[in-house]
């Protein structure tokens, strides 16, 4: 259609406005083509004529119920009033900042602090479409977080604005998004780190201006670094163009840097001392501005925080003392007085102090800085000259200085910021953040306004090519057809600035010049592109300006000032004092070759587009514009190498009040931001686009009852709007949405409206006429009545008199005489009738019900017997059979087991056989040790004899020596001195022989005494083993004396079985397994009997090799090599080794006699063994014969049995009983293993036992031979009772065989004679096992005293078994609830009894820590989670129950109490329990909350549970993800069924009903709190049908707790902030009773989140009224007094503190069986 045809009457259009911009007014005549003026209506009630061409008609305006879309381009017309006024809305009314615009988030300033930024709106946006959630920046953070980690490629979210639109603050909240959703698991705190750089980087370079209180005066990019796993490791920052200007001049009520001010606070601090700072007002850097204070800021506590964000980077504080250092030196320096000296000169006093202390500080000659600040050097070809300056030229080279200073500071701290910010690893992506100026026009523009619109510009372009590059990816995803869109290309203005001889280059040029000045350089501008170029301009009446025409708008430029910014020199003599500098940081930064302090690190190479010489001198120093143009390419790069996010921030106000809406000043910067640029472009085209989804469910009303029987609903929306739209150039379709040009929607939503308009009327027309026929035909009535009553008044007033009274009474009673008989009459008649009917029928009825009765009671006779019959006949066949196969199955496995005993007993005998070879060995070492002995007596007497040879011969040389004295004793006295004195000496001599030998032999005599007592000590142990064998064998005496007796017992019970069986085994052949086995017993006592001997030699060597060793010991050839001739001599003199050798003597023969007695002793006991060993091969061949006679009768009954197993199987009946019989095969095998393990420990442990004696072979015999007997015995037993079985098997066959049922009544009665004694014999071989195979024999019926017997190796089974392996599936169902539990305490009373407190101790810390390994195993199993609290609750329980305190006794039984635990207090590890089972619970709610929470949004808020009700809005460019087949989408059902799933797992866990109930309210409270969450970031949602969809929602929870019996969990509680809220979206919001209605009745909400709901009201359709602001205020009002949290959202990590509620367990432990699936046979109930 035409646009011409939508300006009719009523419709409402758009005027430009010279306050407001654009106001509106509505149409009051339908315009014609033709017409030159158009009468409309404005607001205030007066009417213009507008006036109009054909060419220029006024927007029009869109309709109510697009007004306030989150997207602008929803809106029908997209236009520039309509933007405006949607941001209106939103911003003042709705009091929403954000709005998408395309791919653009327009952001407006609120100068408000909102909760709109907490922990909890990250995580509700975390994971969400960015067109399911209101605008955020948190959003577009999402969606570029998202792209990043699902396409792996680099993202970049651009943030431009003007100073103070809250540009800072935009890129804060984004990095604070990454560091929250990407959080490490490493310790660096890489993201407290990341964010830590924003207060530094804001402290040094973001200041006080008269738009921003915290104005960045520089543009940063930071990239923040991801890995593979998309985690934060690290960040990397660029910065750009700092306005250094601002350190040494600010305007009027503005600030220089925040640093500054910080330091002057901080000042009187004592670290700060020797800094010598006073406060700011001091300082002629910082009182420029005239106000020192920011209301609302105090800088002290900044700085203590700026230190913290610097210690948290890892900057030491000696570093951060040298940055403030050089801070207050730049304040210093800013202080030093110059003072002219006429007007060619100035000066600086050599003792200012300012001086002084900015000398100290960075240490510098203050001679030489005095003298370069007032003079300069001018280097010619011939001379080098000092210039003095002038008083202002001092004044600026002493303000460049601190410029330049603060410039190399600035670099520095973001240097080192980058490195704290590096990391280890490789760079998988990154997503960058650049928050940079937007485009600035102030009333004088410089150098640096100049280069922010530059980077503007080159910023527009980007943006232009990216938008224009989505459209057309839209459009051939959707195959539409692409027309080629125009758009503003800024490239020409580009060119102006950057091309060659372009702007930046002829100032470069310029500034190279000796003597170039501002006035030159813009004379070559105004000669190059006046009249040459249309973007540039000459002021008319200015000739130090230029204009530049950029895309936002035109901006006049002052040329004062260029070229000496972008010089940006520092006199030669001023850089080489600071060069020279002893403070070591300053020096750093003025060196010739610095290496580059580019935050860009060496990942980043910027190359020039020409060849760049070395710079030799100042002239080719870089200027600021090339290093700026440099940097912006790279910029440019690095955006265009990444997907692009916008965010455009809005200052709606000049004056900073909180949501004030300028519409001149936001309408500027709308244009000069690229917002309707982007709408323009999308306007072109086809800027409405609706999924065909979205438009079924809209305008599924403007369809016809045939195209709605179409079953494709893409087909039904293209014929649709074939039929409403005739011109298909204003739609196109796509695969998935349909494309609307501008005005087509709007067109729709008038024929929508229309419509419904119409079927308003109707409905109205029909209700008001029936409300007016039922008014009619009320009042009607009421007359009709009122006429009725009033004549007969008058009729009766008229004919009544006396007469006719008396007349009219008396014809009355006769007729009520005459009546009353007639009635009378008729009913006698009737009643004698009817009682004879009935009569007749009664008597037939019940002649009928008795013979009816009589043949039933018959039939029900004969089927009682017959169906008795039938029933005996069946379980007895059944019963036969389940005996049959039992004893079958337990035969065979006795069987076995014998076949095992026998083969355990073969080798116990060897182990026996191996010792008595040992015992062999030592007696023959005695043997040995005797004749050593006997070859040591007669070495002896061989001594002696050689002894009386020397001590003869020393007689006779004594004599010869004496003569030979007497005849020379004249001649040699002094010969004789000599002698004398050669005798004193060998006296001395032979006494310390003596002495040795003396020792030797005492030495000897010592190992004597040792071995002796050795001896003595080993003869005290034999006797003590061969006392306790004795003992041992007594036992086992008696022992088999018992067993003997139950054998004759068995035999005399068996008599009468075998002689039956006699005559059923005649043909059976004689079975001799047994004779191999005594045959072998034979041998084996032959190789006892050969080992025995060989002891008997091996204890006689023994013996011998004792002795030999003794003898050894005493070397007398040793002694006598030692002793000289005289030496002999003189010992011999005393007889002093005769007496030691006599003594020797005599303790041999001591110790052979002791020998001589052990050896008879040993021979005693010997000879005593192998009489019992004869015993004993007597015993075995009685055995024997047993044997043989009972293994014939075996041939026979395998027989028999396995031909009654072939015919019983062969009946039908029996399939049914498979499963019940191989369970009892699975129960008798674990029965027999748990009784052959039993027997091997047994076995073990004897073996373990047996000492080196023949003493401890008979006893193993005999006990071998014990269990033995024992064995036979039982299968005594169990061939009676198979016997037994065979006689019920052929009466059983006999009776199959009859044909009359007498006989066979008879025989089964037999039978079941039979089979019960079979059952009771079956129940006494049980008996008979269990006492053959247990060690303890019990006498009477056995009473279970609630413990669970277990050994101490077998604990780690039973953690294993019942814990860690068991597997709740499947076991819950048919067992109590908490068994395990039970089995524990049942373990820990075993424990407990024994008074074992390790024992106890390492139970219950195995039982904790296999609970924590099971739960820490299976984290997400919410099965097993809520299997092992139930359990973790009841063991709790049981250790309170019968922990003796009289608190948990109360509800005990008498039983009970005499269960409880007697020896060890347990309450340390209850709290230790009741931690572990706090901390279960914790997880098992987070997993229930993981499994709900992906459902709780779709089912709660977005299902239609009422269908009909709602409709569909467009949603813009942030499409919702929708499809047309939407049938797996998340309902109301869906949330039932998960938690019915909770609740029936919980319930078959045996969970406590007190614990579960507080699991459901916790989960009801998740549910409320996620969708009451969702509901305030979803302004689409907040409409009253969505309202009365989640009332209906929150009806069916409701009606599940009932269903549950849970109305007393509080759980519908929980939901009741969800309920008001819907009850807030549908209540009337419009008077003063309302508001007042509203306060009182929504208690459980606050007041930001009452007036939150009311500003996202949203209409879904034109019938609906919005809340108007003046309303919210009024609710606002009454909330004022509320004293609620200021917090939006809710909490939904909050957790309801839980209580473990004691509940007695009403289970007896005497009564508990455990089960055999849980593999626990190795315990024993006591």
């Amino acid at each position: 259609m035409a646009v011409a045809e939508l300006y009719t009457q009523y419709n409402r259009v758009w005027i430009p406005d010279p306050e407001e911009v654009w106001k509106s007014a509505e149409i009051a005549r339908d315009y014609r083509a033709g017409d030159e003026v158009l009468r409309l209506l404005l607001e205030d009630g007066t009417e213009l004529d507008y006036p109009v061409d054909p060419g220029s008609l006024p927007p029009l305006r869109n309709p109510d119920i697009l007004v306030g879309e989150n997207d602008l381009t929803a809106l029908s017309y997209l236009h520039e009033p309509a933007v405006l006024h949607n941001l209106r809305i939103r911003f003042a009314e709705s009091k929403l900042i954000y709005t998408y615009s395309g791919i653009i988030l327009v952001a407006m300033n609120p100068y408000k602090q909102l909760p709109i930024y907490g922990d909890a709106i990250i995580h509700a946006y975390s994971g969400q479409n960015m067109g399911d959630m209101d605008p955020h920046i948190f959003a577009v953070a999402e969606e570029a977080y998202k792209q990043m980690a699902r396409n792996h490629r680099n993202q970049s979210i651009i943030v431009s604005g003007e100073s103070g639109a809250g540009k800072t603050v935009s890129a804060r909240y984004a990095m604070r998004y990454f560091a929250t959703v990407s959080k490490s698991s490493s310790k660096a705190h890489v993201e407290d780190k990341v964010l830590a750089s924003n207060p530094i980087t804001e402290a040094v370079g973001n200041a006080k201006t008269t738009r921003n209180d915290n104005s960045s005066r520089f543009g940063k990019y930071t990239e923040v670094s991801f890995d593979k796993s998309n985690q934060i490791i690290g960040a990397n920052m660029r910065t750009y163009l700092l306005e250094k200007s601002r350190v040494v001049f600010q305007s009027e009520n503005e600030r220089n840097y925040h640093i500054f001010y910080q330091l002057c606070a901080s000042a009187q601090q004592s670290e700060f001392k020797h800094l010598k700072l006073r406060s700011a007002e001091e300082f002629h850097y910082t009182s420029m501005g005239g106000n020192t204070v920011i209301e609302g800021v105090n800088d002290r506590a900044d700085m203590v925080e700026t230190q913290k964000t610097f210690a948290l980077l890892g900057f030491k504080e000696d570093f951060q003392m040298d940055v403030f250092t050089i801070l207050a030196a730049i304040l210093h320096l800013g202080n030093v007085q110059i003072t002219g000296v006429g007007s060619e000169r100035s000066s600086i006093n050599e003792d200012d102090d300012h001086l002084k202390v900015f000398c100290e500080l960075l240490g510098l000659a203050r001679g030489r800085v005095s003298q370069w600040l007032c003079n300069r050097k001018l280097v010619t070809s011939s001379e080098t000259v000092v210039k003095p300056m002038t008083r202002a030229q001092a004044s600026n080279a002493r303000d460049a200085l601190a410029k330049k200073i603060y410039a190399h500071l600035f670099d520095f701290i973001v240097e080192k910021i980058n490195e704290a910010l590096q990391f280890s690893g490789k760079q998988h992506t990154f997503i960058g953040v650049l928050d940079i100026y937007g485009f600035e026009t102030f009333d004088v523009n410089s150098f640096e306004q100049f280069c922010i619109n530059y980077a503007n510009e080159k910023l527009q372009q980007q943006f232009n090519l990216h938008v224009f590059k989505l459209e057309q990816e839209e459009y051939m995803k959707e195959d539409i057809p692409w027309t080629l869109i125009d758009f503003y290309d800024n490239q020409p203005v580009i060119d102006l600035i950057e091309a060659k001889m372009g702007i930046l280059e002829l100032l470069d040029e310029e500034c190279l010049l000796p003597h170039g000045t501002d006035e030159n350089w813009l004379q070559k501008l105004y000669n190059n592109f006046v009249n040459k170029n249309s973007l540039f301009e000459k002021p008319r009446m200015s000739n130090t300006s230029f204009i530049i025409q950029h895309f936002a708008d035109k901006v006049e430029y002052k040329c004062e000032g260029f070229l000496e910014k972008n010089r940006d020199t520092v006199y030669d003599m001023l850089v080489e004092i600071l060069r020279e500098s002893k403070f070591q940081l300053c020096a750093n930064f003025f060196q010739e070759n610095p290496v580059p302090s580019s935050p860009f690190g060496s990942m980043i190479t910027v190359r020039s587009a020409k060849q760049i010489v070395k710079p030799n001198s100042r002239h080719f120093r870089t200027t600021v514009g090339s290093k700026f143009r440099s940097s912006l390419s790279l910029l440019m790069e690095t955006l265009n190498a990444t997907t692009p996010h916008y965010v455009r921030c809005i200052k709606p106000n000049d004056e900073k009040l909180p949501f004030e809406f300028d519409s001149k000043r936001i309408v500027q910067q709308l244009r000069a931001c690229g917002v309707l640029e982007t709408i323009r472009i999308s306007a072109q085209s086809y800027p409405s686009r609706w999924t065909y989804i979205e438009f079924y469910s809209r305008y599924g009303i403007l369809m016809t009852q045939p195209e709605l029987s179409f079953g494709d609903k893409k087909e039904v929306c293209k014929v649709v709007l074939h039929r409403l739209i005739q011109d298909s150039n204003q739609y196109q379709f796509g695969k998935s949405k349909i494309f609307f040009r501008a005005g087509q929607v709007a067109y729709l939503e008038k024929l929508r409206l229309d419509k419904l308009r119409q079927g308003c009327i109707v409905i109205q027309k029909h209700v008001r006429g029936w409300l007016q026929r039922k008014k009619f035909l009320r009042e009607r009535h009421a007359a009709v009545t009122i006429q009725q009553y009033f004549r007969g008044q008058q009729t009766v007033r008229k004919a009544i008199t006396a007469r006719a009274l008396k007349e009219a009474w008396a014809a009355i009673i006769i007729q009520k005489h005459c009546r009353g008989y007639l009635v009378r009459n008729l009913y006698q008649l009737i009643r004698i009738a009817t009682i004879t009917i009935q009569a007749y029928a009664r008597g037939f009825l019940a002649r009928r019900r008795y013979r009816k009765m009589l043949e039933e009671h018959k039939a029900v006779i004969l089927q009682k017997y017959a169906r008795a019959w039938l029933a005996r006949r069946r379980f007895q066949n059944i019963r036969r059979f389940v005996l049959n196969i039992q004893l079958t199955y337990r035969v065979q496995r006795l069987q076995k087991k014998l076949e095992d005993q026998n083969r355990e007993n073969h080798g116990l005998v060897e182990k026996l056989t191996s010792l008595a070879a040992l015992r062999a060995g030592d007696v023959e070492k005695v043997q040995r040790l005797e004749a050593e002995l006997e070859r040591a007596a007669i070495y002896r007497h061989s001594c002696e004899e050689k002894d009386r040879r020397y001590r003869d011969a020393a007689e006779e040389k004594l004599a010869r020596l004496q003569k030979r004295n007497s005849e020379l004793e004249a001649e040699q006295e002094q010969t004789q001195l000599k002698l004398r004195e050669k005798t004193e000496e060998l006296q001395e001599k032979m006494d310390a022989l003596t002495k040795q030998l003396f020792d030797d032999v005492q030495k000897e005599e010592r190992q004597r005494i040792l071995l002796e007592k050795n001896f003595e000590l080993k003869t005290q142990d034999y006797e003590k083993q061969m006392q306790h064998l004795k003992e041992e064998i007594k036992a086992l005496k008696e022992e088999k004396m018992q067993l003997c007796h139950q054998l004759e017992e068995e035999r005399v019970t068996s008599e009468g079985l075998r002689g039956d069986v006699a005559r059923l085994s005649k043909q059976a052949k004689t079975i001799s397994e047994f004779e191999k086995e005594i045959e072998l017993l034979q041998a084996q006592k032959i190789d006892v009997e050969k080992h025995v001997q060989s002891q008997k030699r091996e204890m006689r060597e023994k013996m011998s090799e004792i002795t030999r060793q003794l003898l050894e010991s005493y070397d007398v050839e040793d002694v006598r090599s030692r002793l000289s001739v005289e030496d002999l001599e003189h010992l011999n003199e005393d007889g002093e080794l005769w007496f030691a050798y006599e003594g020797l003597k005599k303790a041999t023969r001591v110790m052979e006699n002791h020998f001589q007695s052990q050896k008879d002793c040993y021979e005693k006991e010997i000879e005593a063994l192998n009489f019992k060993v004869v015993h004993l091969s007597q015993e075995i061949n009685h055995l024997q014969k047993l044997f043989r006679e009972e293994n014939d009768i075996n041939e026979s009954i395998r027989h028999q049995v396995t031909r009654l197993t072939s015919e019983n199987m062969m009946i039908p009946d029996f399939k049914q009983q498979i499963s019940e019989l191989e369970k009892q095969k699975q129960d008798l095998e674990l029965r027999l293993n748990e009784q052959s393990e039993k027997m091997k420990g047994k076995l073990e442990e004897l073996s373990a036992q047996l000492p080196c004696s023949q003493e401890e072979e008979g006893t193993q015999r005999k006990a071998i031979e014990a269990q033995h007997e024992a064995h036979l015995r039982v299968k005594e037993q169990l061939l009676g009772t198979i016997q037994a079985l065979q006689e019920a098997g052929e009466h059983s066959k006999a009776g199959q065989s009859e044909a009359e049922g007498e006989n066979l009544e008879e025989e089964l009665d037999t039978k079941d004679r039979v089979i019960k004694k079979l059952q009771d014999q079956v129940k006494n071989l049980a008996k008979t096992v269990d006492k053959a195979n247990a060690r303890p024999l019990s006498s009477g019926p056995k009473e279970f005293l609630g413990m669970l017997e277990y050994r101490r190796e077998d604990e780690p089974k039973l953690i294993q078994n019942l814990i860690l392996d068991l597997k709740p599936r499947g076991v819950v169902v048919n067992m109590m609830p908490g068994l395990p539990a039970h089995i524990l305490f049942m373990c820990v009373r075993y424990a407990d009894a024994l008074n074992d407190a390790s024992m106890l101790k390492s139970l219950m810390n195995s039982a904790i820590n296999g609970i924590k390994q099971v739960v820490k195993e299976h984290l997400e199993d919410f099965e097993m989670l809520s299997f092992w609290l139930s359990n973790t609750c009841h063991f709790l329980n049981c250790l309170r129950q019968y922990s003796g305190e009289e608190e948990f006794m109360k509800h005990n039984s008498p039983r009970q109490n005499k269960n409880c635990l007697n020896n060890f207090d347990l309450s340390e590890y209850r709290q230790i329990l009741s931690d572990v089972a706090i901390r279960i619970y914790h997880q098992f709610i987070t997993v229930m909350e993981n499994n709900i929470q992906p459902i709780i949004v779709p089912g709660m808020l977005e299902y239609e549970s009422l269908q009909g009700i709602s409709g569909l809005k467009p949603t813009g460019f942030r499409k919702r993800s929708s499809s047309i087949d939407d049938t797996d989408a998340y309902t109301i059902t869906s949330i039932l069924q998960q938690l019915s799933y909770f609740y029936t797992t919980m319930c078959q866990n045996g969970l406590d009903p007190e614990l579960l109930r507080q699991a459901v309210k916790q989960i009801f409270f998740l549910i409320g709190a996620v969708t009451l969450n969702s509901l305030f970031l979803r302004k689409d949602m907040c409409s009253c049908r969505k309202g009365m969809q989640i009332r209906c929602n929150i009806s069916y929870l409701e009606e599940w707790l009932k269903d549950k019996n849970l109305q007393k969990s509080i759980a519908k509680e929980t939901l009741e902030p969800l309920s008001q809220a819907a009850w807030l979206l549908q209540v009337k919001k419009t008077t003063d009773s309302d508001a007042k209605e509203i306060c009182e009745r929504c208690t459980s909400l606050s007041a930001v989140q009452i007036i939150k709901i009311l500003n996202s009201y949203t209409p879904i359709d034109d019938f609906e009224k919005r809340v108007t602001p003046s309303f919210v205020r009024k609710v606002q009002a009454l909330l004022n007094n509320r004293g609620d949290s200021s917090q939006l959202m809710l909490d939904t990590k909050y957790l309801f503190q839980v209580t473990f509620p004691f509940a007695a367990s009403p289970h007896a432990l005497e009564l508990i069986q455990i089960p055999s699936s849980f593999k626990l046979g190795f315990l024993n109930r006591l």
